[in-house]
């Protein structure tokens, strides 16, 4: 029977020790570090959006109408995300329509945008993050901004269920994960996007709880038939709404912020519209802060402009040419009966001012 020498259990000893005193400090002395720590939520502010585009499409849903063809031709060719999200919600659709009753005036075209919207895939990410910044100004909508057809549509959608809702307004519930939003109460908000939310509590937990919202809204509209998922019992808010924080809490590692309903609010007006048929008159669409087409306002202006320089020259040459003629004649019935036709016929143009 073979026995092993002291000598080598004793270095094997004074390794293994080694190896414990250089490995305990660092467990003593190593601070225990959280997953929260590690993926802490962001910090974000609840604000009116103002870069968000919101147009409402005042006056011009026809007119965008007559648009949407050529331009889903483009957008669906070269906007990848846009045209798988849209077949396969054209292929939902066409297998549930039969099945759901639609208001008036509720088109296919409507109800595809909302299953496109739910669809399980990146075009909801994408699309909000887009309509975000999309109204930093209008020409970065007009330039940029490769979701037209896919806003206009929701838009619309949810315009025409949103006459026919019933209850006017919705208790819904909105839970976010990896954010926590921080408002002044002072101030209105707006989401700036097109914001899901639900009817159930539970369900709106699901998707995080590092801010929980609580609304109350008058134009988000229920779209569970329109959804991929109608379990989830959405309910859609537009960007354009507009709330009051009623109250702004933080609970020990989550945030709750009470939202209540206030209108609709909007800077962007039918801005396509006023680019394609806007280009030698003035634009017809109300519009609440939006500003009239540049290239119609240029025409009105200019031709004010050239009014004032006309009247403004006549009423300096008036006088000279008065004298004149006083200095040539006498002044008798004639020459005064002129000079008086000269009078009247300038009248106009000093009203005119």
């Amino acid at each position: 029977m073979e026995v092993r020498a002291p000598g080598c259990v004793l270095v094997w000893a004074v390794i293994l020790i080694s190896v414990v005193i250089l490995l305990c400090p660092m467990k003593v002395h190593s601070k225990q570090v959280s997953k929260r720590d590690i993926f802490s939520p962001k910090e974000a502010v609840l604000d009116m959006a103002t870069s968000s585009y919101d147009d409402q499409y005042k006056d011009c849903s026809d007119l965008m109408e007559s648009e949407i063809p050529l331009l889903f031709q483009k957008e669906h060719s070269t906007n990848k995300e846009f045209a798988e999200a849209w077949d396969e919600a054209t292929k939902q659709w066409n297998e549930r329509k039969r099945h759901i009753s639609v208001p008036k005036g509720f088109k296919d075209e409507y109800a595809i945008a909302l299953f496109a919207y739910t669809i399980n895939g990146p075009l909801h990410r994408s699309f909000n993050g887009a309509v975000r910044e999309a109204g930093q100004s209008r020409q970065y909508y007009l330039r940029n901004f490769n979701f037209k057809v896919l806003h206009f549509y929701l838009t619309k959608a949810l315009q025409v269920l949103d006459a026919v809702e019933t209850p006017a307004c919705h208790k819904v519930f909105r839970g976010i994960k990896g954010v926590r939003f921080k408002s002044d109460p002072r101030k209105p908000v707006r989401f700036g996007q097109f914001t899901s939310s639900s009817v159930n509590d539970q369900s709106a937990q699901m998707f995080g709880e590092d801010t929980f919202f609580n609304i109350e809204t008058c134009y988000g509209v229920r779209i569970k038939n329109f959804s991929f998922f109608p379990g989830e019992e959405e309910v859609l808010i537009p960007p354009f709404e507009k709330f009051k924080v009623t109250q702004f809490t933080k609970e020990n590692e989550k945030t709750i912020i009470n939202l209540q309903s206030l209108d609709k609010s909007s800077v962007y007006n039918c801005e396509l519209m006023k680019e394609k048929r806007c280009k030698s008159a003035w634009c017809p669409f109300n519009s609440g802060e939006s500003l009239p087409c540049p290239r119609a306002l240029s025409l009105v202006t200019l031709s004010l402009v050239t009014l004032s320089l006309v009247t403004m020259v006549y009423l300096l040459l008036f006088p000279v040419f008065f004298i004149a003629v006083s200095a040539m004649v006498r002044m008798d019935s004639p020459q005064i009966v002129l000079l008086g036709l000269l009078v009247l016929l300038g009248d106009p143009f000093v009203q005119l001012l």
